[in-house]
């Protein structure tokens, strides 16, 4: 659940004092935000006193956590005050509403919405970190459940450096379980170390000397993922894409889809390189 915003500033207190049951302000958003979100997801409302609407949105808020059982946490903040919440945020308009998961942003919307809408938005946000945060408060931690075996048994392969096992065995999981979401995404990643692990160490000047060769252009875009420069990879993929057509321009766009499913889909690097394949494509 990693997200795109810095809120490390924040962790920094400053003196502001905005009234409400649920208010938080700079002073106060590490405790009430970034801590609290460790254990339930934290809503924040970036509201304006000056706008109504966003006002009666809070009131929405205030009102369905009264049925929340404890599943969500609010928190309104009024944005003039805390100019530095909006900004961390990266607030466009009021009101905005952010979903805040292990210290980090993971849904937003902006605007009013109709309340069964909202309804549908809060459940999805608390579906989506569900097993995933410590859950409840002090004193009432659930015990961790157990590992499960399949799983070790694949880690214990790729710590071996058993590419193949590590593959078998999550494969095997799959086989008992097709929609195992934790096993797809490990099974992309260790096929990813696999292919990477067997680049030639001039992958890249061979893509740069022939833009036109795609396996070349494929064997690139692996190499700079594998070295930790991703927006490299996507962007060279995506200036491919814009000179293909066809099949190849397809077999490219494939690649690169197959390429963004190694990261979390919040990823800023993700988004914005799917903006660019949007751009591209259209």
């Amino acid at each position: 659940m990693s997200g795109a915003v810095d809120l490390s500033a924040l962790k920094q207190p400053a003196a502001t004092d905005v009234p409400g049951d649920h208010a938080v302000t700079e002073a106060d958003f590490e405790a009430k935000v970034l801590r609290r979100s460790l254990e339930i997801p934290v809503v924040v409302v970036l509201y304006s006193q000056r706008s109504p609407g966003s006002v009666d949105l809070v009131k929405v808020f205030e009102r369905l956590l009264g049925s929340a059982a404890g599943q969500w946490e609010l928190a309104t903040v009024e944005a003039e005050a805390n100019m530095r919440i909006a900004q961390a945020f990266g607030v466009q308009g009021i009101p905005t509403v952010i979903a805040v998961a292990a210290g980090q942003p993971l849904a937003d919307f902006q605007g009013s919405q109709p309340e069964e809408q909202i309804q549908k938005w809060l459940a999805a946000v608390v579906d989506a970190v569900k097993g995933k945060l410590r859950g409840g408060g002090e004193g009432d931690e659930e015990a961790p459940a157990p590992e499960d075996p399949r799983f070790v048994a694949a880690e214990q392969a790729l710590e071996a450096g058993d590419l193949d096992g590590a593959v078998a065995a999550y494969e095997a999981i799959l086989a008992q379980e097709p929609a195992n979401d934790e096993a797809k995404a490990a099974l992309r990643q260790v096929r990813f170390f696999a292919r990477a692990r067997e680049l030639p160490a001039d992958a890249i000047a061979v893509a740069d000397a022939d833009p036109g060769d795609i396996d070349a252009a494929f064997a690139a875009a692996d190499a700079e993922l594998f070295n930790q420069a991703p927006e490299a990879a996507f962007d060279r993929l995506i200036g491919l894409i814009k000179r293909t057509a066809g099949d190849d321009r397809n077999r490219v766009r494939a690649r690169l889809v197959e390429l963004f499913e190694l990261y979390d889909t919040a990823d800023p690097v993700v988004v914005a390189a799917r903006r660019k394949l949007a751009t591209a494509l259209y």
